[in-house]
């Protein structure tokens, strides 16, 4: 991957390979400097701040020296060893932007598609037909502990140093240009906060497109016993521990849909008409902001927010049928995604 968050959606399906007997884990990754200002990362960047073998870990130089039996990537550009046997993308998210749905995506050889939505627009798009062997249903690892019961939602809090006394709401905006930060999602965060009423949490897009404002240290004054900056790249535990999430064209709405949750969408037409510009496989029709309350303006969205914790109930059959949709193997994606590395390595595997 060139960024954290890819490492996250790999890291369920690590942590049970490298503990597989006669199974060797590799990681690599990090990017280049961009013209437009993001900052260069070595592989070892990457990886530092999650717990993983270090002598196992490969610069891209000597990675692309190398040869594999399997290459898994969370981003659709991929790297890629000298020689290997399969190529594997397990995507990085799935949201109604749908900009991993494109062709570029067919140089895999094995796509573990996160649910029956991403299956459809695979096909329907005429990009593979339904029988390619390509498209694998697997769901979607980095989720599994939404449903599995691994998480401590009090041991979450303490660690923000919320009480648990107020709801927790959790701002997570997108990473591209125009996004809800760029826009209302400041003056949101100000009148939640002046509320007296809530716990704000507040989750970063770990590399946003625009780099021209360091959001970080924008923030920092709002911080306080109330209102916390996330500074790790897993958002899981964050959406566990939240009692309604605040985002604006973001695939953690779609990850969030699995806990049944209320929701509140700033709305973003700019960026949505760039989408549309672009060609992608922008989808509101399907499921899109249909799980939540879409807000234009900062007292709508405050009025939301209140809405949406008196009465969690509103959308839940829509959210309810999302996940349904969104995903396959919820709780289970990485056991499902290890019975199948299991088959194409001749190994047995217990899930």
């Amino acid at each position: 991957g060139y960024a954290p968050v890819h490492f996250v959606c790999f890291q369920p399906l690590y942590e049970r390979l490298r503990r597989m007997p006669g199974v060797e884990v590799w990681l690599s990754g990090g990017r280049q400097a961009s013209p437009d200002g993001g900052a260069a990362m070595t592989a070892a960047q990457l990886y530092r701040s999650f717990d993983v073998d270090r002598d196992r870990v490969f610069e891209l130089d000597r990675m692309r020296a190398e040869t594999f039996d399997l290459t898994f990537c969370a981003h659709v550009s991929g790297y890629f060893p000298k020689d290997d046997l399969e190529r594997i993308q397990l995507f990085h998210g799935v949201s109604f932007r749908n900009m991993a749905v494109r062709r570029d995506v067919l140089v895999y050889d094995r796509l573990f598609l996160v649910g029956p939505y991403m299956r459809r627009l695979f096909t329907g798009k005429e990009l593979l037909r339904d029988r390619d062997p390509r498209l694998v249903d697997i769901g979607f690892p980095k989720l599994d502990r939404l449903r599995d019961g691994t998480l401590d939602r009090a041991a979450i809090l303490r660690g923000l140093g919320f009480s648990g006394k107020r709801p927790v709401v959790l701002y997570a905006p997108t990473g591209q240009k125009d996004n809800s930060l760029e826009h209302t999602g400041e003056a949101v965060l100000q009148r939640l906060r002046r509320t007296g009423r809530y716990d704000i949490l507040i989750k970063l897009h770990d590399h946003p497109r625009d780099r021209g404002t360091d959001w970080a240290a924008r923030l920092a004054p709002m911080l306080d016993e109330h209102t916390r900056l996330a500074t790790d790249f897993d958002v899981v535990p964050h959406l566990f521990a939240a009692d309604l999430l605040i985002t604006d064209a973001s695939s953690v709405s779609n990850e969030y849909a699995l806990l049944d949750r209320p929701m509140v969408f700033l709305d973003v037409p700019q960026l949505l008409a760039a989408m549309d510009r672009k060609g992608v496989a922008l989808d509101l029709d399907t499921w899109g902001r249909k799980g939540g309350t879409v807000a234009r303006w900062p007292d709508e969205a405050v009025d939301a927010v209140e809405e949406g914790l008196r009465n969690p109930g509103r959308h839940s059959d829509l959210r309810q049928a999302m996940a349904r949709d969104l995903f396959f193997n919820p709780g289970t994606a990485t056991d499902a995604a290890l019975r199948w590395v299991g088959e194409r390595l001749g190994m047995s595997v217990r899930a």
